[in-house]
């Protein structure tokens, strides 16, 4: 059975091919002192960021110099983002005196560098200043405006934005070749618009006429609905957007035993090269993606015999936030970081599902989730799908995040194996059996893109959406809990409820008795 596993990229995937040559002309804007010095090639910055994954778990920018920055940016469009403030926690705007005299020392730092080198409008620097937190993002071309930024006081992050961390290797010829979440031929990472005819031994049949996927009584789900089915608890999948041809994701949303809840379709991506570009493309799904994860957390009982979601009574929000699962352009991070702003203030949303994410930590969007938190929110994302190139990463960003419940995919192995794309580590917190150990092209059946069809979905992604539908059936039978008597309920129906594994966090999630 032919399975595209870049649509279960959890979040990880790796994207463009390098450029490898060395770069020996200097940007015409550049200063008489980076004149002495050669710009780092795209290689050597990654070969930077490899050592630091490597070696702390995760990558700052702001943790090496301003000639690795600067280089980074003429690779990026010149973008640059920087997060300010009066100390790490103060990313929230409030006016405050203090902070505010931290943003207009930067702007006019940039602004006489900038316009003193480059003869440039100073209007034109700044792009987005953000209306809700403290980042603002500006076009810089001068190597010495980076070294005076890098000295300055209140700069919490400061990150060449549009810069693509890739990977390559070498192939049997010798020749580079982009590395993939694993050798589909669909574009776009995580992206694809597969059909997939499903076998019987794939799922069990319930009333009205359901598919129920073979994976979910692993985890006790079916068991469960017994007692819930995430009725009027919000679940917001902040992904690639919604199909507008799969009508149980449409106007047919209450079909079966799926009644009286609510669909709301939303876009916050802009889909343009310029970033100056502010109309977003709309709600529809442009990659196939956030409505695979949609469907397995909240498609409904139906009777139609198409597979049914985790939380089927589950009311449900989905945003176009980015164009594919990795996080890893400047559209892409203010996407989702707008998107997570809206859903803070969404009194309608209590968990926030994200099958996305970057090799390391993007300043925006996390202060955008500590927003999000700071509202009581749930937010569960993928630990990281990738190929095995890629597998020595451990838990991707935003997952290694301390306000995140980190998700990712194991066999159906009697001993813990991790699916054969999936990341693991100590930051992981739950494991969904999503993959036979017989038959790895076997993963968890799913509503297609397309009406009335099926495919299969895998990897961390479907973990990650697994387990939020999980939350909203413990929510929903406890609806005054708040978010951390959620979360301490699904620990201690785990497999591992009182000692981590180092590798699986809390293990297997045991909806049936989550919701006892």
């Amino acid at each position: 059975m032919k399975i595209n596993y870049l649509k279960i990229l959890g979040a990880m995937a790796v994207m463009s091919l390098a450029s490898c040559s060395t770069n020996e002309e200097l940007n015409p804007n550049a200063t008489e002192e980076l004149a002495q010095q050669k710009l780092l090639t795209q290689k050597q910055i990654n070969n930077i960021i490899k050592t630091s994954l490597a070696q702390k778990g995760d990558f700052f920018w702001k943790d090496t110099d301003a000639l690795t920055i600067y280089s980074a940016l003429t690779y990026s469009d010149y973008i640059l983002t920087i997060g300010y403030g009066t100390s790490s926690t103060d990313y929230a705007r409030t006016n405050a005196r203090a902070t505010q005299d931290i943003k207009e020392n930067i702007l006019s730092i940039i602004k006489t560098s900038e316009s003193s080198t480059n003869s440039r409008n100073v209007n034109d620097l700044l792009i987005h200043d953000d209306a809700t937190l403290n980042f603002i993002d500006v076009k810089v071309k001068d190597y010495a405006t980076v070294k005076k930024l890098m000295s300055m006081k209140g700069i919490r992050y400061i990150e060449p934005s549009n810069y693509k961390f890739t990977e390559v290797s070498t192939n049997t010829a010798g020749s580079l070749e982009q590395v993939e979440s694993s050798g589909s031929s669909s574009s776009g990472s995580g992206c694809g618009y597969d059909i997939a005819a499903l076998n019987a031994a794939d799922y069990t049949v319930t009333t009205p006429n359901a598919k129920v996927p073979w994976n979910f009584s692993k985890h006790g789900i079916t068991s469960a609905w017994a007692n819930s089915t995430g009725r009027g608890v919000g679940i917001a999948i902040v992904d690639t957007g919604l199909s507008p041809e799969q009508s149980l994701l449409n106007a047919d949303f209450n079909n079966g035993a799926s009644t009286g809840r609510t669909l709301s379709k939303n876009g916050t991506f802009v889909n343009s090269d310029s970033s100056t570009d502010t109309v977003t493309d709309g709600v529809n799904d442009g990659c196939g993606h956030g409505t695979s994860m949609a469907a397995v957390a909240a498609s409904p009982r139906n009777d139609r015999g198409l597979p049914v979601g985790v939380a089927y009574n589950s009311n449900l929000i989905t945003y176009r936030a980015t164009g594919d699962v990795v996080l890893d352009s400047y559209r892409d991070q203010r996407g989702v970081t707008n998107a997570l702003k809206a859903i803070a203030n969404r009194t309608d949303v209590k968990i926030v599902s994200m099958s996305i994410g970057h090799a390391f930590s993007v300043g925006s969007i996390s202060d955008a989730i500590k927003t999000v938190y700071s509202k009581g929110k749930l937010i569960i994302s993928a630990a990281g799908t990738s190929t095995s190139f890629t597998t020595w990463y451990g838990v991707i960003f935003p997952a290694n995040m301390a306000e995140v419940v980190a998700a990712t995919g194991i066999t159906d192995a009697s001993t813990y194996q991790a699916c054969d794309v999936c990341h693991t580590g100590s930051q992981v917190d739950f494991t969904i059996i999503m993959q036979r150990s017989a038959n790895p092209d076997i993963t968890v059946p799913v509503l297609s893109y397309y009406n009335g069809q099926t495919d299969f979905v895998g990897g961390s992604s479907v973990a990650t959406a697994m387990t939020s539908g999980i939350a909203a059936l413990v929510w929903a039978k406890n609806p005054t809990w708040t978010r951390d008597q959620v979360l301490a309920k699904m620990k201690a129906s785990s497999q591992f409820p009182t000692t981590r594994n180092s590798k699986f966090g809390h293990g297997i999630l045991y909806a049936n008795v989550a919701v006892k």
